[in-house]
């Protein structure tokens, strides 16, 4: 779903697969783990995640998501939309 000014994804991971380091100029992101774990990166922050927990990356701020559990399910939010552009990313 999206609109001019928030966009909202559900995402399903497996084990050792997400985003690579990355950002978004001029986007704010927002991760909610819906289920199972993951590791994350927000600059040089790292952090554990599990189901419940909440992550946010500022706007180009490199960071990177990987599933560790079997199965992840995740929320994801963009302010402004995403829109899956490739022009949106930095690597």
């Amino acid at each position: 779903m999206a609109s001019e000014k928030l966009e909202v994804i559900l995402g399903e991971i497996e084990r050792g697969e997400g985003a690579l380091p990355h950002s978004h100029p001029g986007i704010e992101q927002v991760a909610y783990l819906l289920e199972g774990t993951a590791e994350v990166e927000v600059g040089s922050e790292k952090y554990q995640m599990q189901a419940g927990d909440t992550v946010f990356f500022p706007a180009d701020v490199p960071h990177r998501f990987r599933a560790t559990s079997a199965k992840v399910r995740v929320m994801v939010i963009y302010s402004p939309p995403y829109l899956e552009k490739p022009e949106n990313v930095r690597r």
